[in-house]
């Protein structure tokens, strides 16, 4: 039964909530998803919806998806060229769709035909998963080693060690390894993530059981596949957001569509049955859900180049064909007195919003930073340290490396999927 919520009551009951929704953005439809603490917006990903309503068959084929993501998919891949010189190979998923890997990635590799000669060469065939989107001008990447995710837990086929999330406690840590290296089979590697933190020992194992049967199944339906074929196709946007997302922090699931309302529900229903009872179905006939959430006012701040901060002072950020390049500047903050000391809490200020900015734009790739300069070492090492505190919240892996030369401090955040800006073109 639907659960029918007001936007009074939504707006003065805000904690933490994933809101899904429609959204029509430059005349095209979106699916958009957006996670929110109190009135802001931590993150947000959209998917056309003319995505989410294709067929699996649909989804199988490259050439019918078009300029459609990719990411995540399974594919029988054919190597079409060796680049020595590169260490990297290019294998295509379709004809005219190569994609890059890397050669220092093969091990364990699960290959449909292969050549007499050893290592990798022209006209073998294998399963290949596609792990990064293509951005810009670089084709899309892909790796041998197969992921198959649950909410708990990927199941890799490539690597096949035990890694555990190092957010976890560390007698959590301790309790998980004794837990699954007592039953991880011997053919797959185990990564343990960090929504373990809030499951039992049985939802855990009951996880691993389905992952490990759903790899063993494609794995066995490989070998009579043609190339090119898709051994699996992703989940829509959604879905996989719901997955991914920390039962811990989230309070409720929020939707306004009865279609996507009952696929949460069945998905929920099947896969993360503890998480069902945040399931709302929202019904406002005089406030629809974006406009409760302000959700087209806060995109269209997320897109802007400028962001302000409290203290007066502004960020610039400009993503270029290499990198993101955000500049720090003090605006209307500075006084006349104690200059450096204004200096440091706006660049203190600055780090945090960056931080924010980067998880909610989706950056990635190398990400320049240009603060207010600082004359103290001490000063230096102080932002250094709380940009790195803010970053550590980031679900996706962000390294902040160090001060340059010249004054500019260098970040890399690791590329997954599309930034926000790229979504909505």
């Amino acid at each position: 039964m639907l659960d029918e919520t007001t936007g009074k009551g939504m707006r003065e009951r805000m904690g933490q909530r994933l809101i899904i929704t429609d959204l029509t953005r430059n005349q095209k439809e979106y699916i958009v998803c957006g996670f929110f603490e109190g009135n802001r917006m931590l993150e947000v990903t959209s998917q056309p919806k003319s995505e989410i309503s294709e067929t699996s068959a649909a989804f199988a084929d490259v050439k019918k998806q078009g300029g459609k993501s990719l990411l995540g998919n399974i594919y029988v891949g054919r190597v079409k060229d060796v680049v020595k010189s590169l260490n990297a190979a290019f294998i295509e998923i379709a004809p005219g769709v190569p994609c890059y890997y890397p050669l220092e990635e093969l091990v364990n590799p699960v290959f449909v035909k292969k050549g007499k000669s050893s290592g990798l060469v022209q006209g073998d065939e294998l399963c290949v998963q596609v792990e990064r989107e293509s951005m810009k001008t670089k084709p899309p990447k892909v790796t041998t080693n197969l992921n198959f995710t649950g909410k708990y837990l990927v199941l890799t086929t490539g690597n096949r060690s035990l890694g555990i999330s190092k957010k976890l406690r560390q007698d959590t840590r301790s309790h998980l390894k004794e837990l699954l290296e007592a039953v991880k089979p011997s053919q797959f590697g185990l990564v343990v993530r960090t929504n373990c933190r809030d499951a039992r020992d049985e939802e855990i194992l009951e996880e691993l059981a389905h992952l490990k049967q759903e790899a063993q199944k494609i794995l066995e339906r490989a070998r009579y596949q043609t190339c090119f074929s898709c051994m699996k196709y992703q989940e829509p946007e959604f879905i996989r957001v719901l997955r991914d997302a920390p039962s811990k922090d989230l309070e409720k699931i929020v939707t306004d569509d009865e279609v996507l309302y009952q696929r949460i529900y069945h998905f929920l229903e099947e896969h993360q049955p503890e998480d069902l009872e945040k399931l709302t179905f929202y019904k406002d006939e005089m406030l629809s859900l974006s406009k409760c959430y302000s959700l087209e006012v806060k995109l269209e701040e997320a897109l802007k180049e400028r962001v302000w901060l409290k203290s007066g002072g502004y960020l610039v950020i400009q993503p270029t064909e290499a990198m993101t390049v955000i500049d720090v500047n003090s605006g209307k903050s500075i006084g006349k007195k104690d200059v450096q000391k204004a200096y440091l809490n706006v660049n203190l200020e600055a780090a945090k919003e960056i931080a924010f900015q980067m998880r909610l734009r989706n950056l990635s790739g190398i990400i320049l930073v240009d603060f207010i300069d600082l004359i103290s070492r001490e000063d230096q090492k102080h932002l250094m340290e709380i940009l790195r505190q803010f970053t550590r919240n980031d679900p996706i892996p962000v390294q902040v490396v160090d001060i340059t030369r010249l004054n500019l401090v260098e970040m890399t955040r690791k590329k997954v999927k599309k930034s926000l800006r790229e979504q909505f073109m």
